[in-house]
């Protein structure tokens, strides 16, 4: 070479043209996706209500609640755990006998669930639920629960995205 030195080239950018749909809103509030209109429980009703609420509202997260104050939450494995009637093909109403003489939905509850205050963003209900064991979270204001978020509303709500 002839000692000269070559200027290093311009970097190269590309703009890539994003469509304003593929932009998910970051502080969009969970509000916006959680389930308003809510299957509930209440702390002294039988343990057989569950099965029930599940097969007729297709729900498989229950918010337990004393009045508008949420005391805890029940999954459809929480019951499931503690029911063993499909296995066996035993008659549901025998299965319902015997949940209801021998447990009580306190006893199968999660006590104390995580919440998210209806404040809080879509992206912190997602961060919740990806470190959790557990899909849903209660939305409560204060301390009166106002709603519900699955990982399928985030789903819904990724797929709408597109």
């Amino acid at each position: 070479m002839n000692g000269k030195r070559r200027a290093a080239a311009p970097p190269i950018r590309v703009q890539a043209e994003v469509h304003p749909n593929l932009i998910m809103k970051r502080h969009e509030p969970v509000t916006t996706i959680m389930s308003r209109h809510l299957v509930t429980l209440h702390h002294g009703d039988p343990v057989s209500k569950v099965r029930h609420l599940v097969r007729d509202h297709g729900v498989h997260h229950i918010p337990v609640v004393s009045g508008d104050q949420l005391l805890g939450i029940i999954s459809w494995s929480d019951l499931l755990r503690v029911s063993f009637g499909d296995a066996f093909q035993t008659d549901e109403r025998e299965v319902d006998a015997t949940l209801d003489h021998t447990l009580t939905i306190e006893q199968i509850m999660q006590k104390n669930p995580v919440t998210l205050p209806d404040t809080a963003s879509v992206r912190a209900a997602a961060e919740v639920l990806a470190v959790g064991e557990f899909h849903s979270v209660p939305v409560v204001h204060g301390t009166k629960l106002c709603g519900i978020v699955t990982s399928t509303d985030l789903i819904k709500y990724l797929l709408d995205q597109f």
